[in-house]
């Protein structure tokens, strides 16, 4: 699926066409197909074989014959010839705020200047002093914002940006005059990575609020501030915008910064069909001006007459369309679970014994809990010999006897091996409540051969469930180049579960691929991976990826109720019985 692949191509056709100076039209008409392709549920290369590139909203023809010619020659004669008219280094002066295409095409002519190393050379240098327009004040600006975007030049992981956002709104939900306050943007929508940690404030009194920001304990810096907007920088370096809103516009504004701007775009044109204008301070009459009530998100929505739509589904990907129909899912809930099937222990690379482990899991009202160690082959997490197995086993009984009628089960983090074998014999494999699989290693290999890797152990008669299919890691590390759409395919065949994993650095499978999951019929499981007592809180990332992907309780194995759950065991168990005894 090259989806990935090509969306990134268009994103770097409008950067150069930025830099260039050329139409926002353009520009923008190049981002929005990035963003459409990087959305589709279904492989790029099958739309353009069924002639449908030009259903895709924000493609026309001249787009669909580029994406056509790249996806059959592997190269883009335009793209190509775009590249050889930009240095490379330059579009990544962009990034720096108050730095437009003119200034960065004058100082790529006048310095020589084709990189952010170049501009800050010539800073430290004064040579920007001698640019015409350009100054000592300009010098010192752009320095103080080449500091900054090194502090954060890279997108946030969902992990990192949530705890810092809640701890701010926990300290402000304090404060006499905050009558709500919520995360906007991608915090809001619960993206793995975000660009900034947006804050929004519903108060009679916004400047008093944007004063108790100010006075935060952690605030290094106050980057703006004004009577209703206030950025700062924590001592952690992380920047922190927050907006104060008036009570009576609180639906309107925070619906207009939670977006995605696509979802806004298409509300906006809703209203705009029912004669009303909408925007962050509220909803209009187009004919007499008269202002309709907005103070809450299902205002707004009823305004144009849909439901109100969870934040999480708010990317254009059909839930203005569902909406309409009456047909939005019911999203899964973190009450929803019944136990957490994926979790480490001291045994291998955990920090507390089983039995902390299960007190936790109790703790949260679970009805079980599946404990998964590493097997032998991935050493470096201590992975269990057959020997350790058995022993933890016998510990696992005595917990079961202890925590009734809570249920401890045992399970194995199985390597997949670079060959797509498992590291335990068939024999071993039998013993065990449940066997899930993960690929940590050879992640590089080429698509095909790790492809038949991750086929060959989902297919294995002994496993259950295949997890983080694709190893990567939020805005650390790619994936591997794993055909999802084929490993999905025979994880329906073969009744194989496929975990979201709720570890906020993996979130894998991401939201697009677990909405495919499910349109397959693949059963998912949604785990924590904890490798602490504390690690079993992060299934809630893993609650939200899957709502993103619009998942419901039902497609989800560990909703079911311990009693359904070991009926799915024992089934499993009774087909391989019998497709072995069908071999004989």
């Amino acid at each position: 699926m090259r989806n990935a692949e090509v969306a990134r191509l268009f994103e770097d056709i409008a950067d150069i066409l930025e830099v260039q100076g050329d139409s926002g039209f353009r520009v923008r008409a190049y981002r929005e197909a990035a963003r459409q392709i990087a959305g589709l549920r279904e492989p790029i290369e099958q739309v353009a074989a069924a002639g449908g590139l030009e259903a895709i909203p924000g493609i026309g023809k001249a787009i669909a014959a580029k994406i056509d010619e790249y996806l059959r020659t592997g190269h883009l004669a335009y793209y190509e010839r775009l590249r050889e008219q930009v240095p490379p280094g330059l579009v990544a002066l962009l990034q720096v705020p108050g730095l437009g295409p003119r200034t960065a095409q004058l100082l790529h002519q006048e310095l020589g200047v084709e990189s952010l190393d170049d501009l800050r050379a010539a800073i430290a240098a004064h040579r920007l002093r001698s640019v015409r327009g350009l100054g000592a004040k300009t010098e010192e600006r752009l320095a103080r914002e080449l500091e900054r975007l090194h502090e954060s030049a890279r997108r946030l992981p969902l992990g990192v940006a949530r705890p810092v956002a809640e701890q701010v709104m926990a300290m402000l939900g304090e404060h006499p005059a905050v009558l709500q306050i919520e995360p906007g943007g991608s915090l809001r929508r619960w993206r793995d990575s975000v660009g900034d940690i947006d804050l929004l404030a519903a108060s009679p009194d916004p400047e008093a609020v944007m004063a108790a920001f100010v006075a935060l304990p952690f605030v290094r810096e106050v980057l703006s501030q004004g009577p209703t907007f206030t950025r700062v920088l924590r001592t952690d370096g992380l920047g922190v915008d927050l907006r104060g809103v008036r009570p009576e516009f609180w639906g309107t504004a925070l619906h207009h910064f939670t977006g995605s701007r696509a979802h806004s775009i298409r509300l906006r044109d809703l209203a705009n069909e029912r004669g009303l204008k909408l925007n962050e301070y509220g909803i209009f009459r187009m004919d007499t001006g008269e202002r309709l009530p907005g103070a809450t998100e299902e205002d707004v929505y009823a305004a144009v007459g849909l439901p109100w739509i969870p934040p999480e589904l708010r990317e254009d990907r059909g839930e203005i369309e569902a909406a309409l129909a009456g047909h939005l899912p019911h999203l899964i809930e973190q009450d929803d679970l019944r136990g957490d099937l994926h979790v480490h222990t001291n045994w291998s690379d955990g920090n507390a014994p089983p039995e902390r482990m299960a007190e936790a899991a109790r703790a949260l009202g679970y009805e079980y809990l599946v404990i998964t160690d590493h097997s032998a082959g991935l050493g470096v997490a201590n992975g269990l010999s057959v020997e350790r197995l058995r022993a933890q086993r016998q510990v696992i009984d005595r917990l079961n006897q202890e925590y009734a009628p809570f249920h401890v089960l045992q399970g194995i983090e199985m390597e997949i091996r670079a060959d797509g074998a498992l590291d335990y014999p068939d024999a071993v494999l039998r013993e065990l409540d449940l066997v899930s699989i993960s690929l940590h290693s050879n992640l590089r290999q080429d698509p095909e051969r790790v492809t038949a890797r991750a086929l060959a152990a989902v297919e294995h008669p002994l496993t259950d469930v295949f997890n983080h299919p694709t190893g990567r890691l939020v805005e650390k590390r790619r994936g591997a180049d794993v055909d999802l759409e084929a490993v999905l395919q025979v994880a329906a065949r073969t009744g194989t579960a496929v975990e979201i994993n709720g570890t906020p650095e993996r979130l894998d499978l991401d939201d697009v691929w677990a909405r495919r999951a499910t349109e397959l019929g693949v059963l998912l499981v949604i785990t924590s991976d904890a490798h602490s007592p504390e690690g079993l809180q992060s299934i809630r990332y893993g609650v939200m990826q899957a709502r993103r992907g619009w998942v419901e309780a039902r497609h989800v194995l560990n909703t079911r109720p311990y009693a359904a759950f070991r009926a799915w065991l024992n089934e499993r168990a009774a087909q391989r019985e019998r497709r072995s005894a069908s071999r004989a």
